[in-house]
């Protein structure tokens, strides 16, 4: 039966019949307490007479050690040493009153009679209390060996300390205690020091265990292998797997039966991944697992920046990956074609943005294939290393490298960052490797033999492209395969074009205009189970309407897609009705539009009403100014004093021009508070009269602006020290209109008078 526990480190009770076993347990306690000195020391204990410093020491520990002595002492052992002051005299008494008659004196764990003699190397101790068992029921893990690992918390508590020197000398003395599962997850001595980040411990156990050592798993199932590579720790997973080879196709049953590589690139432990990857064989992820492996890895690649080197390699290897199932269910192709930010066409960027965005050259070389027979240095490894190579790496920008280096380089970089270019490059460098990648990706498609799996997986991609509208990603594909521009792709039986207008996609509707009139009357022609042409796509409410600014835009989008879409249409099936609602496509729009128009109505409204107050203020103020002019009127002629000053006239124009254009700006708002708001009100008319509006209402703010600064010139002469601050702060009102209502402004004039969303000149299939 197992002794009693004590509260200390998992230590047993001392009773009148376990004092061997308990005396070498508190002495190793002592030992990794640094405190075993004061109880074996042969010469008297300091006074305070020797020196105040060495006494509090000795004292301090003497304290430390009796304390632990006492603690572990049972009920009916205690009263022995009750009383006692020292330790050195309480492990003195314990030792003449319970040590057996037979028993030899204990020893310090280097002396040579505690080495085991060869016929006591399988069992170190006599006790009968030493049993598997017992360390069974202190830790919960049973190793059903028969050696005795009993004394292992010492080993875990050195290992929690970082103290090798101690864990080396237990391990000496235990050799089966560097397997034993003994640590709170049921993993042994590696486990538990990868665990706490003790590289120095990791390194020095690794050096002692066997390449099946490492293959032993935790309660989890995970070696100590698989601690390392959550942790990033990079040089010891070069380490284990450089001992152990098998352990880059052991799967890691607490990441979902996941293998190594796939592991770590799911982390972002880039380096690990391209190191796991050249030593993983290739049937591995292409054909264990059904391939799920392999295509979860190349979706993994698709989806991080500039990181294609092993997807690429394995689309070498294996091109059917991509349209290969994953973990979550889809394949590579799927993944690629939701993802928005991977195309040109699905990050919008302003026009300065773009602007530089087309001036930057990126090299075109295709990612380097992996070379399986790569050897990874170590050191290389390291994290911190790492990170110092990647610091110090700059981009190709505009045709030159590494024009500064060091402190220099990075200063720059961070400017680059700072401006956005770094980042501008970044996302061009990614597009351009993706748009490279992109035609092996799509040859897939090219195959006639695909499984029915592998053809849901096509539709299914280029549906969620054009949901998306990644006009690149089905270009590419419609080359590899000109059936998916006609062929259709859900079970409603919508096309590609049908779903684009659903989805008001204008970039992919675009691509109609440059397919030859037989295949784009097909196209138009066609209807869905419900009899749905594609007119009636553009007459339902689109679900796309949320990142569209200002009331009238949103309508006035919808008008146009149906106007556009109406165009191109035969007239004999403008007439079409559908199956569900017996109704044409003008009578669905009408329908499904009625609160939106409501909506933008209420909307308009108020914007108008807003503006028409603010216009009124300005107009009341401008007439009044005209008449009290700065510096008043000359009694005798009545003319204005500053007359022949030429802030004076500047003064009288832009008063003029303020009150004539808010008035103005009145009068059109007004027109649009009595409008009769029909639907057709919102393709041109009602953006017009906001157009108006907005811009007159901007000229009277400005013009008011400078007759106020024109005022304080006439008022402040020869105090242009005072004058000319506050006519700059005049600005701030101008600039903070043209801020927030110019981006409106003009989306408003471009999708009214200018070229539109519909590309009518497309040639995007060249």
């Amino acid at each position: 039966m197992a002794a009693t526990v004590s509260p200390i480190a998992n230590l047993q009770l001392l009773n009148r019949h376990n004092y061997e076993d308990w005396s070498f347990q508190v002495k190793l306690y002592l030992l990794a307490k640094d405190v075993w000195d004061v109880v074996e020391a042969a010469t008297e204990p300091p006074t305070p007479e020797d020196g105040e410093a060495e006494f509090r020491a000795w004292r301090k520990n003497d304290a430390k050690a009796l304390l632990a002595i006492r603690t572990c002492c049972g009920d009916d052992t205690y009263p022995i040493i009750k009383g006692i002051t020292t330790a050195k005299a309480a492990w003195d008494v314990l030792a003449e009153k319970l040590k057996p008659f037979d028993s030899e004196e204990l020893k310090p764990p280097d002396s040579e009679e505690l080495k085991p003699s060869d016929s006591e190397e399988k069992k170190p101790f006599d006790s009968e209390e030493l049993k598997p068992s017992d360390f069974e029921e202190e830790t919960g893990h049973n190793n059903n060996d028969e050696s005795d690992v009993k004394y292992a918390p010492y080993l875990y508590d050195s290992l929690k300390r970082g103290d090798w020197n101690a864990a080396k000398e237990f391990i000496d003395r235990h050799p089966e205690a560097l397997t034993h599962r003994g640590s709170t997850s049921g993993g042994t001595a590696l486990h538990e020091a990868i665990e706490r980040t003790q590289l120095h411990i990791v390194e020095e156990l690794l050096k002692l265990m066997t390449e099946e050592d490492l293959e032993i798993q935790d309660d989890n199932g995970s070696t100590a292998f698989c601690y390392a590579l959550q942790k990033g720790m990079a040089a010891i997973v070069a380490s284990t797997v450089k001992k152990n080879e098998k352990l880059v196709t052991m799967r890691f049953n607490n990441v979902k039966d996941r293998t190594p590589v796939l592991v770590a690139y799911g982390l972002g432990h880039w380096e690990i991944a391209r190191f796991l990857y050249s030593r993983t064989p290739i049937h591995v992820l292409t054909q264990d697992s059904n391939g799920r492996d392999g295509a979860q890895l190349i979706s993994y690649c698709f989806v991080h920046r500039n990181k294609f080197d092993i997807g690429w390699d394995l689309l070498q290897h294996c091109p059917k990956l991509v349209l290969t199932e994953n973990y979550f269910g889809h394949s590579p192709l799927n993944a690629l074609a939701g993802f928005r930010s991977a195309f040109p066409s699905g990050v919008p960027l302003r026009f300065w943005q773009r602007w530089i965005y087309n001036n930057i050259h990126v090299q075109q070389l295709q990612p380097a294939p992996i070379n399986p027979d790569v050897c990874v240095n170590l050191e290389e490894l390291v994290d911190d290393k790492r990170n110092r190579r990647d610091l110090i790496s700059s981009a190709n920008i505009y045709g030159f490298r590494n024009a500064v280096t060091g402190f220099f380089q990075g200063v720059a970089k961070n400017l680059l960052k700072l401006l956005g270019i770094h980042d501008l490059h970044e996302m061009r460098l990614h597009h351009d490797r993706i748009l490279q990648i992109l035609p092996l990706v799509c040859d897939v498609a090219k195959c006639t033999n695909l499984d029915s799996k592998q053809t849901a997986f096509v539709k299914k991609a280029i549906l969620r492209a054009v949901e998306g509208g990644q006009v690149e990603f089905i270009k590419e594909m419609c080359k590899a395969n000109p059936r998916f521009t006609l062929v259709t792709l859900d079970e409603r039986d919508r096309s590609m074009f049908h779903y684009a207008v659903e989805c008001r996609q204008e970039k992919v509707f675009n691509l109609i205009y440059g397919l030859n009139e037989y295949d784009r009357n097909a196209i138009v022609g066609t209807a869905d189970v419900s009899n749905n042409s594609i007119l009636h796509a553009a007459g339902s409410l689109s679900a796309h309407l949320n990142h569209i600014q200002g009331a009238a835009l949103q309508m006035q989008r919808e008008l146009q897609w149906f106007k556009e879409v109406e165009r191109i249409l035969p007239p004999q099936y403008l007439e079409a009705r559908n199956k569900t609602e017996q109704i044409t496509a003008r009578a669905l729009f009408t329908k499904n539009h009625k609160e939106l128009v409501k909506e933008r109505e209420d909307s308009m409204k108020g914007t108008a009403t807003s503006c028409t107050v603010v216009g009124a203020l300005i107009v009341t103020i401008m007439f009044a100014a005209a008449f009290t002019v700065p510096g008043g009127n000359n009694q005798d002629t009545g003319f204005p004093i500053f007359l022949r000053k030429k802030f004076f006239r500047v003064f009288i124009i832009s008063d003029s021009i303020s009150l004539f254009s808010s008035t103005t700006s009145v009068m059109i708002f007004l027109g649009i508070l009595t409008s009769r708001y029909a639907e057709d009100d919102f393709l041109r008319s009602l953006p017009t009269k906001m157009l108006l509006g907005l811009f007159t209402l901007f000229l009277s703010i400005a013009a008011l602006m400078v007759a106020f600064s024109s005022t304080l010139f006439i008022m402040l002469e020869g105090e242009s020290w005072v004058s000319i601050p506050i006519s700059l702060l005049a600005g701030i009102p101008i600039a903070s209109f043209v801020w927030m209502q110019f981006p409106l402004f003009l989306d408003i004039f471009m999708f009214t008078y200018g070229r539109g969303i519909f590309d009518k000149k497309c040639r995007a299939w060249e």
